[in-house]
């Protein structure tokens, strides 16, 4: 599946979820899917978890995440003790 394929299972309506990107046809946000990844459930987890989703509504979620960091510089928010 191509990055742009992946990219419109991703949606961005005001009306939803107070604008957040959600999965197509969800109310699940990618912040959402992006927590549970960090704290320990797999993919499989979460598609059985979630009737409906799937291994590429995943991948989307990591891709948008991706995407929208590209372009984002950081900068330290404290210097610490060297």
């Amino acid at each position: 599946m191509s990055d742009q394929q992946l990219i419109q299972r991703i949606a961005l309506n005001p009306k939803v979820m107070v604008g957040k990107p959600v999965i197509k046809g969800t109310r699940l946000t990618v912040e959402y899917i992006l927590n549970l990844l960090a704290h320990g459930s797999t993919v499989q987890d979460i598609i059985l978890e979630y009737e409906g989703l799937s291994k590429e509504d995943i991948q989307a979620c990591l891709l948008f995440a991706t995407r929208s960091l590209e372009s984002t510089s950081f900068m330290p928010l404290a210097v610490g003790d060297e």
